[in-house]
C-alpha cells in the first residue's frame, strides 16, 4: 500500500501581519501534481488543516477546493484528524456524510476507537485515527481519574487500541502529539502542560507499522523510522528558514515492513534570513529579492528610515533587525525567554505570580489557576 503522508497546513495562517492564503493555494496545486504522479491509495493530513478554530473564508474555501479536487480527479480515499490549531466541533460537521466519499475525518474519540479498515491486494490495514485531544477529554471519555497528563492520555488510547484489535495485523497511527525527542521551531503553538509534561514516549507505538503524526513543523522522525512528522507544507516562522519542506511517502508491503521517500515542496516565495551592511544590500541585491526577509543590518551608524528604502529592493521584507553587540546583561535576558518559552501555561503565572508578590503561589492556588486556564483551553477550541 502507497501512502502520502502530510500535516500541519495551517490554512489562514498569518505570518507578520501577511495572509499566506495564496502562498498556500501554490504549494496545495504541488501536493495534487505529486498525487497524480505517485498515484498513492491512501491520503493522510495529521492535523492542522487551519491555523484558527474559526478560520477565515478564503481558507475554507480553499480546504473545500483542494479535498473536492484530490476526491473526485483521484477517488483516493482520505484520512484526516483535527489538530490542536483546529476547531473540533466545526470539523465533525458532515463528516459521516463525507464517509460516503471517501473523506474520513475524526476530531473526537469514537465510542470504540474503531480503525478506518481499507484493504489492499495483501489484506486489510488498520487506520486509527487520533485527534489533537487535552487530558481532560481522555480522562472525561474513560472515566479514569489516573489520566492527568498526555503521556497517560496515550497511554490509555494505545493500550484500548491494542486490546480491541489484532495486533500482528498492518496498523498505521495517525496522531497529533508531541513527541519526546521531536525538534520544534518557534510557529508551533505549545501544547497544553496543565497537570504535566505535554510530552509523549515513543514506546507507546511500537506494535504500529507506522506512526504518521502532525504538530511538529520540520520534518523528521523521532527515534525510530517508521515514527514520523511529515512537517509543515510551508515555512510560517524565519526559525524554519533552514527546513526542507516536504510530503512523505510510505510505501507499506505485505509484511508491515515501510519503505520511505520524502518528495520536496517548492514554495512560491521561500522564507530567509539575511544579515548584511546597509550598503551593501541595497547595491549588491540578493539573488531571490522578493522572498519573504528577516533582514540584519550590521551596521553600527544611524540610518535614515532604512525599512523603506529596502523595501524598494526587498518588497517582501517580514522584519528589520539592528545586529547589537551582546552584553552579559543581554545573554541573562536571552536565557530567561528561552526559559519562559518551555513553561507551561501554570508555570509562567506562578512565575508571574512569585516576581509580584514575592512569595511563591501556594499548591491550593495553583490546582485552580490549572482548572481555569483548563477550562478556557477547551472553550477556546470550541469556539
Amino acid at each position: 500500500m502507497k501512502i502520502l503522508h502530510t500535516a500541519d497546513w495551517h490554512l489562514g495562517k498569518i505570518v507578520n501581519s501577511v495572509h499566506m492564503t495564496e502562498e498556500q493555494d501554490y504549494v496545495l496545486q504541488q501536493l495534487v501534481e505529486i498525487i497524480d504522479r505517485e498515484k498513492p491509495d491512501i491520503i493522510i493530513i495529521a492535523g492542522d488543516l487551519y491555523d484558527r478554530a474559526v478560520p477565515p473564508k478564503e481558507a475554507v474555501e480553499l480546504l473545500n477546493r483542494t479535498l473536492t479536487k484530490i476526491i473526485q480527479d483521484f477517488k483516493i480515499p482520505i484520512l484526516a484528524i483535527a489538530g490542536n490549531h483546529d476547531s473540533p466541533d466545526r470539523l465533525e460537521f458532515g463528516n459521516q456524510l463525507f464517509r460516503s466519499q471517501q473523506l474520513y475525518i475524526e476530531s473526537k474519540l469514537t465510542s470504540m476507537l474503531e480503525p478506518i479498515v481499507i484493504q489492499d491486494k495483501s489484506g486489510p490495514v488498520n487506520f486509527h485515527l487520533i485527534p489533537y485531544l487535552e487530558p481532560a477529554e481522555v480522562r472525561a471519555f474513560f472515566d479514569d481519574e489516573d489520566i492527568y497528563s498526555h503521556q497517560s492520555a496515550m497511554e490509555a488510547i494505545v493500550n484500548k487500541i491494542e486490546q480491541e484489535n489484532n495486533m500482528n495485523e498492518r496498523h498505521v497511527f495517525i496522531g497529533h502529539a508531541f513527541l519526546a525527542g521531536g525538534m520544534e521551531s518557534e510557529s508551533e503553538e505549545r501544547l497544553s502542560m496543565v497537570g504535566g509534561s505535554p510530552y509523549i514516549d515513543t514506546t507507546l507505538f511500537q506494535n504500529f507499522s507506522y506512526v504518521a503524526l502532525g504538530h511538529l513543523h520540520q520534518a523528521q522522525r523521532v527515534m525510530d523510522e517508521t515514527i514520523r512528522y511529515s512537517g509543515s507544507i510551508l515555512k510560517y516562522s524565519f526559525s524554519e528558514a533552514k527546513h526542507k519542506k516536504s510530503i512523505t511517502m510510505v510505501n507499506l508491503d505485505k509484511d508491515g515492513e515501510v519503505h520511505l521517500s520524502l518528495i520536496p515542496l517548492i514554495p512560491k516565495h521561500d522564507m530567509n534570513i539575511v544579515e548584511g551592511y546597509f550598503d551593501q544590500l541595497i547595491n549588491d541585491p540578493i539573488e531571490k529579492n522578493d522572498d519573504y526577509l528577516h533582514i540584519r543590518l550590521l551596521d553600527d551608524g544611524q540610518i535614515v528610515d532604512p525599512m523603506n528604502k529596502l523595501r524598494k529592493v526587498y518588497p517582501n521584507i517580514l522584519r528589520l533587525e539592528r545586529v547589537m553587540r551582546t552584553s552579559k546583561n543581554g545573554l541573562l535576558d536571552l536565557e530567561q525567554i528561552r526559559k519562559k518559552q518551555t513553561q507551561s501555561h501554570t508555570e509562567l503565572f506562578a512565575s508571574f505570580y512569585e516576581e509580584i508578590k514575592g512569595e511563591s503561589i501556594s499548591e491550593e492556588s495553583k490546582q485552580k489557576v490549572e482548572k481555569i486556564v483548563t477550562s478556557l483551553l477547551e472553550r477556546e477550541r470550541r469556539e
